[in-house]
């Protein structure tokens, strides 16, 4: 609870996963994917509840020997390639009426997101910060980036005014890194997400950014993680 406020965190976890199958159960180093946003979820002095949204018995089973909560399982309409979050989390807030005031996403593809991560995010919401979304900066400048036409011609690929300045000389740019999003119900609703008027960022380093979604993510996160041990 923060501000008097009740937070329902949902980390969500659907079986199908095509570029990586079972990715939210594979063991890295040793533990879970899905265990490792458990375990920091656990430990938030805000979080007052801290549930799994998924289809499979099998995730269910392994989030339950970590301490997350399983009060339902979500729904083959909510389960398949073309669910989105926002429908997951809607599914999630209505099960449980008008019991919370925050709605909380983590996502289980962000392992290394500390419980100082998501507490220093909850601690930004206030009267005028109704959401926030975790960001990070990018690792190369998009200023650097183009679209190509059919020819590959690089005609006009870098605008005029950057072709020799440093990339250090560039503006930061930042990146959503899939980490955090956190919002007031009501806020969610009425923007049908967790971007709006009132939404505020928080940065996060690159380190704790990484989001596995491919075989390459999950080996260059296990890199990290025998780093830190």
């Amino acid at each position: 609870m923060i501000n008097n406020k009740k937070i329902l965190a949902v980390i969500t976890a659907r079986a199908g996963s095509k570029r990586l199958p079972n990715k939210n159960i594979l063991p890295l180093t040793g533990k879970p994917l899905i265990a490792w946003t458990i375990d920091e979820g656990k430990k938030s002095k805000y979080i007052d509840k801290l549930i799994v949204s998924s289809d499979s018995e099998i995730i269910a089973e392994i989030s339950k020997q970590y301490g997350a909560e399983i009060p339902f399982m979500r729904p083959p309409e909510l389960a398949n390639d073309k669910a989105d979050s926002i429908s997951v989390l809607k599914h999630s807030i209505e099960f449980y009426k008008d019991e919370y005031d925050y709605i909380l996403l983590l996502q289980p593809t962000s392992p290394l997101r500390s419980v100082e991560d998501i507490d220093s995010a909850i601690e930004m919401l206030n009267e005028k910060t109704k959401a926030v979304i975790s960001v990070c900066e990018t690792e190369h400048s998009p200023l650097w980036s183009n679209t190509l036409p059919e020819n590959l011609s690089m005609a006009n690929f870098i605008r005029p005014d950057i072709q020799n300045k440093r990339s250090q000389d560039l503006p930061k740019y930042y990146r959503l890194n899939g980490a955090i999003y956190i919002a007031e119900i009501n806020y969610f609703y009425k923007n049908n997400g967790f971007l709006g008027t009132d939404t505020n960022a928080y940065i996060m380093n690159q380190q704790n950014s990484v989001d596995i979604d491919t075989e390459l993510d999950f080996r260059f996160c296990e890199i990290i993680c025998n780093e830190l041990k």
